[in-house]
């Protein structure tokens, strides 16, 4: 009897251990399967929010396009850009600022800042004043706190200057992080450099008949090197500043606000080499 009663457990008790593993891997094949599942469905959900906010930055490019960085624009333009901003900034809400990403250099493609609308609105009404392009060059790369910030405006006068690349005004200030998203400006220098002047202007100077006299070529040279630098601040004076609200950032597009009221900016990656 002992002897059947232990062949009878040999007999019956793998069967039962069998079962258990068999349903031990059907439950892991199910929670495989579920993690699979979900991990599967994150990466559709990150696709498309990434999507989505693509579309939503073409738009506002596109929305922009016509409107000569800002300096054309109706009533009803301004507030669907700016019913177009606040969308994208929705995508980047409450997220400090990477200062890794804001550095480097950023190129104006519109603006409703009253003190850059009035150098565009110059320019169309004067026809011996050119506006070429602006820029916000920062230098933050190392810094976990601020950096430098220079405003690139490059500018020319027909006739005697480069078109639009014939002179280079750069105003620097330093900044600080007082907030997640704000940034406090504290202007310093103000900057005139990179004078490319005109082929009629250099043959006036220097005519192409030679000999060229060894004074012309002192006038020439002086003026292509010539750099000016002017401080904002002095001890008798404080320095001018004002308080920046990075609404947007990622890799190739910076949206701000002027907080005050003074106006908002849309900037796009700028790759090349400005100042």
């Amino acid at each position: 009897m002992i002897s059947a009663g232990f062949s009878s457990a040999l007999c019956v008790r793998p069967v039962v251990s069998f079962s258990n593993n068999i349903r031990g891997v059907h439950n892991h094949g199910r929670v495989t399967c579920l993690a699979t599942s979900m991990s599967s469905a994150s990466m559709t959900v990150a696709k498309d929010a990434e999507y989505e906010l693509e579309s939503r930055k073409y738009e506002l490019l596109n929305i922009i396009q016509d409107t000569q960085r800002g300096l054309v624009t109706t009533a009803d333009q301004r507030s669907t850009i700016e019913e177009a901003m606040v969308v994208v900034e929705g995508f980047d809400a409450g997220k400090e600022i990477d200062l890794s990403k804001l550095d480097g250099t950023w190129r104006l493609q519109y603006t409703s800042a009253p003190d850059v609308l009035i150098l565009f609105e110059s320019a169309a009404r004067l026809p011996f004043f050119q506006v070429g392009q602006i820029f916000q060059k920062f230098e933050c790369q190392n810094e976990s706190r601020g950096g430098l910030v220079r405003n690139v405006i490059k500018w020319s006068v027909p006739r005697l200057l480069e078109e639009n690349e014939g002179a280079t005004l750069i105003v620097s200030a330093r900044f600080s992080c007082v907030s997640a998203r704000n940034i406090y400006l504290k202007f310093e220098e103000i900057g005139l450099q990179n004078i490319n002047i005109s082929d009629d202007l250099q043959a006036v100077i220097a005519p192409a008949i030679l000999p060229r006299s060894f004074l012309s070529l002192q006038i020439l040279q002086f003026i292509q090197t010539f750099k000016a630098q002017i401080p904002v601040t002095s001890q008798e004076r404080q320095s001018v500043g004002g308080l920046y609200y990075l609404s947007y950032l990622d890799k190739n597009m910076l949206l701000g606000r002027a907080v005050g009221g003074g106006g908002v900016f849309i900037f796009t990656r700028a790759h090349a080499l400005i100042c």
